[in-house]
């Protein structure tokens, strides 16, 4: 179905890969692997025709109806639903149904026998092709998809414009499974969805009939759909003829085999060097020195993939000690200001020592909001959240990449967080999260997700907690820094609770799991296959209303309507504009405070007790910051969704 000849891309003086040169047979479930930045994203491209290879050729066998998500999504028109954009967006499907009902309607006047004839024969073509593309049950299969990926049935006749950028991805999703497209790619689809949706996709997807192409890092998605591999790393465009667990074997002994070839062409390539530059200037051996030059010269280099170091060296220390209840909730609930309806309400829930607990359910049911509770940043407005004997919470956000400054050093980043902790003892700890001395002088800003996720924890970890709390540790990571980040939170002896959409983490650290649903908050004491079987047989939580169209209004009548939300949201805009700047304003007051103590401790000017209190002092400031952060982009994400 398509074949890569030869192909070529480059970036200014830098190749993306070369010669590259495979097939994609039709009917083949293709997964498209390697680090971060290595090309994958790129092969779409060039089967999609948005780039042209520099050297090379891509070929289509026919002309395949393809399905690609897009990225930048935006409705036909304010009023358009959010089924109608799912169901316009079929490749032929609305000019079809729109011939229909034009023959149809003429033919109910139409009296003279040719033409009539005429009209039944364009009818009937109609109706094969309307037939052909699944026109009948369309709008049934772009419901259960749209139910699939966590839209509430009341949710399709809502307009798509109100929908989040995350949403409107879920709904372009469906969009083009629906269109049962001949070639589906699929670029990094878990992104956009929680651990329910991945179930739901991976299912939807072993009953694909098409060809599919997935570039992925979710290991759970490769390998209950893909069954062919293609490797993109060091320049370098790699089949497999098996499955991810093929190609993971299969890469170390061709590494293994690589590396032999290598040492041997490295040793070959010393002695020709060396017997050129002994013998160059001898008349006698000139000749035989001009054969090895030209060897040297044909000698084409072995290259080395890469080899991802994206969560390297991240050995987590061992958790200080804490007693044997680490967090207890009584009647808990929380509700956001000026929110009538609590995320949750009435929980009862302990957190003991030792415990590896995920959280899962459906994006916006509140697990972000219950994780923040457990780690003491947000503090429960009902009941009481009480921690126990020497418990050291250590959270971190899935925007943690966002709390670092991108024109500092991996040093300075450490530093302001590691308060008295001398430089080299700072530099032994930085050395045993990866980070050598070269590193230490590199700006945040051009590392790697993984690079910024090990920088993130050896910043949580200077002063170490034994209560862990992730929330989507592994988004920034390919395969091999989610493997090891795995392996590293199941050998943490500290506590744990986790947020994650990689159903492979959470199956591989998780020994608990709280689900969070409209049922409420349920806690299931096994793993996460122990979870699935017991939700298994499961009714749903109740029959949604069947969704009603949304009415038609006029442009004048949709303009006064907006005007009247918008009066009506000004209290509360003007209310969280405050809240922002007052935010601001704190954030800035304790940065000030945090920079001048760090000065202190650098200048000498301290004692003994002077050193242990300002250290302190910028612990409690960073946990003060912390908390000041996330009440700002509550706030701010708040005011931008009543002002979008």
């Amino acid at each position: 179905m398509i074949e890569f000849r030869d192909v070529s891309v480059r970036y200014g003086p830098k190749a993306l890969f070369e010669h590259a040169s495979f097939k994609i047979n039709a009917g083949e479930r293709v997964g498209i692997v390697g680090p971060n930045g290595s090309g994958k994203s790129t092969l779409f491209r060039l089967i999609l025709g948005d780039l042209t290879p520099d050297v090379g050729d891509v070929l289509h066998e026919g002309a395949p109806r393809i399905g690609f998500v897009r990225q930048h999504l935006e409705p036909d028109s304010p009023e358009q639903t959010l089924l109608q954009y799912c169901l316009e967006g079929i490749p032929g499907f609305e000019r079809t149904e729109r011939d229909i009902a034009r023959l149809e309607e003429a033919l109910a006047v139409e009296k003279d026998p040719t033409a009539k004839a005429r009209m039944l024969r364009e009818l009937g073509e109609a109706h094969t092709r309307f037939e052909q593309m699944g026109g009948w049950s369309l709008e049934a299969r772009v419901k259960e998809s749209l139910g699939g990926l966590g839209y509430a049935t009341e949710d399709f006749g809502r307009p798509f414009a109100t929908f989040s950028g995350g949403w409107r991805m879920r709904a372009e999703l469906s969009r083009v499974l629906a269109s049962k497209p001949e070639l589906l790619l699929l670029d990094e689809p878990s992104n956009y969805l929680d651990l329910p949706a991945v179930e739901w996709l991976q299912r939807f997807l072993r009953g694909f009939e098409g060809t599919l192409v997935l570039i992925s890092h979710d290991r759970y998605l490769l390998r209950a759909i893909t069954r062919i591999t293609v490797e993109v790393d060091g320049g370098t465009v790699t089949r497999y003829n098996g499955p991810l667990d093929y190609y993971l074997t299969e890469r170390e002994t061709r590494y293994r085999q690589l590396l032999q070839a290598k040492a041997n062409q490295d040793r070959k390539r010393e002695q020709l060097e060396r017997f050129v530059e002994r013998f160059r200037a001898q008349a006698t051996k000139a000749s035989q020195a001009q054969s090895r030059e030209r060897q040297l010269e044909k000698m084409e280099e072995i290259r080395l993939p890469a080899r991802s170091r994206s969560a390297g060296y991240l050995r987590l220390p061992k958790a200080p000690h804490a007693g044997a209840e680490i967090v207890r909730l009584e009647g808990a609930a929380y509700a956001y200001p000026g929110s009538d309806h609590p995320v949750f309400s009435g929980l009862d829930l302990r957190v003991m020592n030792g415990d590896k607990i995920a959280i899962v359910g459906y994006n916006g049911m509140g697990k972000t909001t219950l994780l923040r509770v457990l780690a003491g940043v947000r503090a429960p407005t009902e009941g009481k959240a009480v921690f126990g004997y020497h418990v050291a919470p250590g959270y971190q956000s899935q925007d943690f990449a966002e709390t670092m400054n991108p024109d500092e050093t991996v040093f300075a980043v450490a530093k302001a967080a590691a308060g008295a902790l001398p430089e080299k003892e700072l530099r032994n700890r930085l050395g045993g999260f990866g980070f050598d001395a070269g590193d230490c002088a590199k700006c945040v800003k051009v590392l790697s997700g993984g690079e910024k996720i090990r920088l993130a924890f050896l910043r949580l970890f200077l002063n170490p907690p034994n209560f862990l709390l992730l929330d989507e540790p592994t988004t920034h990571l390919d395969l091999e820094g989610r493997e090891r980040l795995q392996q590293a939170v199941r050998d943490y002896d500290g506590t744990v609770v986790l947020v994650s959409h990689d159903v492979e983490f959470v199956r591989g650290t998780a020994q608990n799991i709280l689900e969070v649903s409209r049922r409420g908050i349920r806690r299931f004491p096994g793993g996460y296959d122990y979870y699935l079987e017991k939700i298994a047989g499961e009714a749903p939580v109740e029959e949604a209303p069947r969704p009603v169209e949304a009415p038609k209004v006029s442009s004048k009548d949709l303009r006064r309507q907006r005007a009247q939300e918008r009066a009506a949201k000004a209290p509360e805009v003007k209310r969280l504009k405050r809240k922002v700047a007052e935010a601001e304003a704190a954030i800035a007051q304790l940065e000030a405070e945090q920079a001048e103590l760090t000065a202190r401790l650098g200048d000498g000017s301290l004692d003994a007790q002077g050193l242990a209190d300002a250290g302190k002092r910028l612990r409690a400031l960073q946990f003060d910051l912390g908390k000041l952060s996330l009440e700002w982009e509550e706030a701010a994400t708040a005011l931008e969704a009543l002002t979008d």
